[in-house]
């Protein structure tokens, strides 16, 4: 049975004192590959990516950014681009793009090799349904995401929702929805976690913790009832150095490694998170 978050946080594998998820995506580009592209169209390959920046960082998770492998075939499928850019209606382009068969099987297939070459447990991350109607809202011919309010956002976590099922199969951890708009979009209006209860039947139908990731943090779903659980984001300023000698207080960190860090400032840094 795999690992749950709650049981990563409470006892991180690493021996930690607070377990640490590690963003390493822009630094293990810039550092590994030495700026070249991300392997997304090989399974293996990036594997064998994630795999060295994982020895070299020792995160007590291991995160899976399908939503970076889901931007990349986007921008390769002009046929998709154009499947989502033939009705108006708000939501259909995203509707259209989870539905489409063949980059579900394609991102089964990439998630469940991922799966099985990690030994730390897997957190998969994708934009939360408010991001990634956002980003899908200009096939529609809108200019600009700012309309889209929280009705929209729950009409398109039920598509999320179904979409997720595809992946029942998987060992996850948990679930980490970013909330974070890209750099250059739309800033959109705050959506609650709650607003998310077809997401979140479903991740605990099947045992996945439901996060959603913020500038600052993450909030962690919890049981009605339940404690409320969160995580807290390391500073940028924490990697060179600086004046920030430790991270804020919160039950487990997220570190997202810019990618201009130094490598021997990097090491040195986490070696201070215990």
């Amino acid at each position: 049975m795999p690992l749950s978050l709650a049981a990563v946080i409470a006892a991180p594998p690493t021996g930690r004192p607070r377990a640490v998820l590690v963003d390493s995506h822009d630094y293990a580009q810039a550092v590994l590959l030495q700026g070249k592209p991300v392997p997304w169209g090989e399974p293996m390959a990036y594997c064998n990516f994630f795999g060295q920046a994982q020895g070299l960082l020792a995160s007590d998770l291991a995160l899976l950014s399908l939503d970076r492998f889901y931007a990349y075939r986007l921008q390769s499928d002009a046929a998709l681009r154009e499947t989502m850019a033939a009705k108006s209606r708000t939501g259909f382009a995203l509707r259209t793009l989870l539905g489409d068969a063949e980059l579900l099987a394609d991102a089964v297939d990439f998630a469940t090799t991922f799966s099985k070459t990690q030994r730390a447990p897997v957190v998969l991350q994708i934009p939360s349904p408010m991001q990634w109607l956002a980003r899908t809202h200009g096939f529609s011919g809108a200019t600009h995401a700012a309309g889209l309010d929280a009705d929209n956002a729950e009409n398109a976590s039920m598509y999320v929702a179904d979409w997720l099922r595809a992946f029942a199969v998987l060992p996850l951890a948990s679930v980490l929805l970013d909330d974070r708009p890209l750099p250059g979009d739309d800033a959109t209006v705050a959506v609650p976690l709650e607003t998310y209860s077809p997401v979140r039947n479903v991740t605990d139908h099947y045992g996945w913790t439901l996060g959603l990731r913020g500038s600052d943090g993450v909030r962690l779903s919890v049981p009605s009832g339940g404690e409320e659980r969160a995580g807290v984001v390391i500073p940028p300023a924490f990697w060179p150095g600086s004046s920030v000698e430790q991270p804020p207080a919160g039950e487990f960190l997220l570190a997202e490694i810019p990618s201009t860090a130094v490598p021997e400032h990097v090491l040195a840094r986490l070696a201070t998170l215990g």
